[in-house]
């Protein structure tokens, strides 16, 4: 940076950071993009490959690039810290303990087979035993900064993918004791180094779940007796803080510390305000961490080898996207849950850059290996949250595919509920409450896949078309439930399955007054117009709350009701009364 901008570095890399903050989020959040692939194409254009190759010939860019990108490596350490905290508040020591197959069965056999094949791949591409067994096991890391905020932990895919990914966490320290143990000058000693790690990891670790059950209660209680959010706030950064480094010192992970203090932090009543006043510092530190990624990009030597370094990219993604899907398929999970978690696990991590430093540090790979698959890390890492959109794709069409097929025959006597949102869920709730069965029908990928994962009895179609209208076998359904929120389909769509099946019983939703007319001249048994229930149950409920008796407000109700009726003849010229009475149990239980 030239001289005249030197004292301005710190302010101008805070500028840089918080306008990459203010502009990339709700930017990337306007077209429905990830905000992290903002953030590092905002740490390409400001780092040493973008603008900041130019500050020498044009100094003003000095304020509006990062001058010393390993200054704010520190900061983008803490932002990883603080998202692996927040993880560990949702979760429970009962959690873990149930999910201890995941983490040490599935999780192990992730990383060690994806190891295995890489390393064994690049064997036969002339790389040395230890240098294949270095690399395999960098790159068949995954990222946990990225892949946990695409996806949570609750989720099917999410508690997989967790469970692997927490293997990895722990596996990062051994790791790097092994690459020491096999480098050619070596420390001998380096096995039993590892067992000396493990054994004072987990006597730290212990001492920090005793203490932090007697300790941080209190702790927190005081914090919240004084009503200082500042002082709130530095009570949760100590915590964190003290843990990481607490594993750290032992030789662990500073991950690990940070995951545990969230778990005890979780098991007392301030969990949620801890989550709460941390998140702001958790995002901008985040967001740190992918501008560092951004910066590590060399686009010249990119630009210089890009077929090599695509081709190894895409091998290591397809790799463990393969091995990761075969290991979930063997243990039981859908296929679809199976395929997203397969290319949401595929690329590289940030833990990846540690592994192959140490690996080159101890002489099992050249300096030029090293920086070749530290750009292919960094790509891999930028791709993550569009391998993670491939992913739900893959998952929905898989979902479809495997339960596009309607379940309605002859002998099921199913409830037919066209519309899944939030009416038709509702209803179906209902219907499965007194034991009568469903299938639903929606339109939307998303709704399906979604409630197939959930494990709803549901099949994607678009009712607009005649096929599908035919294969549902109507004639055999108990009753058919129209929720959807287009008035002319549904009207369409009753005309058409009354022509077929004059008996059927078919419910209709109705916008208003008007449109449940409409819907009964065309034949359905019951029409209900959500805007005018809605209103006479929100009536009946401010009347009931002011003080005036229940038995004139009901009857009142049934006045404001017969009024509708008779709208609704008038306006379906009809000469008998639709069946719009809609009371509820207590009423009928009232009245009798």
């Amino acid at each position: 940076m030239a001289p005249g901008f030197e004292t301005h570095s710190a302010l101008s890399d805070a500028l840089v950071i918080l306008g990459a903050a203010g502009i990339v989020i709700p930017a990337f959040a306007r077209f429905r993009v990830s905000p992290v692939i903002g953030f590092i194409l905002v740490g390409v254009l400001v780092g040493p490959s973008g603008l900041g190759s130019l500050v020498a010939r044009q100094p003003w860019l000095g304020y509006v690039t990062i001058s010393n990108p390993h200054g704010i490596e520190p900061f983008a350490e803490f932002g990883i810290t603080l998202l692996l905290f927040a993880i560990g508040l949702h979760l429970s020591f009962r959690r873990l303990w149930n999910m201890r197959r995941l983490v040490f069965g599935l999780g192990a056999a992730e990383l060690l087979g994806s190891a295995l094949i890489i390393g064994f791949s690049l064997s036969l591409l002339g790389e040395g035993p230890s240098g294949a067994a270095a690399l395999g096991l960098a790159l068949a890391l995954s990222s946990t900064a990225l892949v946990l905020p695409l996806v949570g932990t609750t989720s099917p895919v999410g508690r997989s993918a967790f469970g692997m990914l927490l293997f990895e966490d722990l596996a990062i320290v051994p790791i790097i004791f092994l690459l020491g143990a096999l480098a050619p000058h070596g420390d001998q000693g380096g096995w039993g180094a590892v067992g000396n790690t493990l054994l004072v990891g987990a006597a730290v670790i212990a001492g920090m779940l005793i203490l932090g059950r007697f300790l941080l209660p209190r702790l927190f209680a005081q914090a919240a007796r004084t009503k200082s959010p500042e002082l709130f706030l530095s009570a949760s950064l100590l915590v964190v803080i003290a843990a990481s480094l607490a594993t750290t010192a032992a030789g662990l992970s500073p991950i690990v510390g940070a995951i545990i203090a969230g778990i005890l932090i979780a098991e007392t009543d301030y969990s949620s305000e801890v989550e709460v006043i941390t998140a702001p510092f958790r995002g901008l530190a985040l967001g740190v961490f992918l501008i560092t990624v951004g910066m590590s990009l060399n686009l010249g030597a990119i630009a210089g080898d890009w077929q090599r370094i695509l081709l190894a990219l895409l091998a290591v993604v397809l790799v463990k996207a393969a091995v990761t899907f075969g290991l979930l398929r063997m243990s039981g999970a859908r296929k679809s849950v199976a395929a997203e978690t397969g290319l949401l696990m595929a690329s590289p991590s940030e833990t990846t850059l540690i592994v192959l430093g140490t690996a080159a540090t101890a002489g099992l790979i050249s300096a030029e290996t090293a920086a070749f698959w530290t750009i292919v890390t960094a790509l891999g890492l930028t791709l993550t949250p569009l391998l993670a959109r491939l992913g739900r794709d893959a998952a929905r069409r898989v979902d479809v595919q495997a339960h596009g097929e309607i379940i309605v025959d002859g002998d099921s006597q199913k409830v037919v509920i066209i519309g899944f949102g939030r009416v038709g869920r509702l209803v179906a709730e209902m219907l499965t409450t007194h034991g009568r069965d469903y299938v639903a029908v929606d339109s939307s990928v998303d709704t399906v896949a979604t409630c197939r994962r959930e494990g709803v009895p549901i099949v994607f179609g678009d009712v607009a078309r005649h096929e599908l209208v035919d294969r549902l076998n109507l004639g055999h359904a108990a009753a058919l439930v129209l929720t959807m929120d287009d008035p002319v389909l549904t009207v369409r769509l009753t005309k058409k399955v009354r022509s077929w099946c004059p008996g059927l019983t078919i419910v209709a939703r109705a916008r208003d007054a008007t449109h449940a007319a409409e819907l009964y001249r065309a034949g359905v048994t019951d029409a209900v117009p959500e805007t005018l229930e809605s209103s006479l149950q929100l009536s009946e409920a401010v009347l009931v709350d002011l003080g005036i008796a229940m038995g004139p407000v009901i009857a009142s109700i049934h006045e404001k009701r017969a009024e509708l009726r008779k709208e609704i003849m008038e306006l379906g010229e009809m000469d008998a009364e639709p069946p719009l009475k809609r009371r509820r149990l207590r009423d009928s239980a009232r009245v009798q």
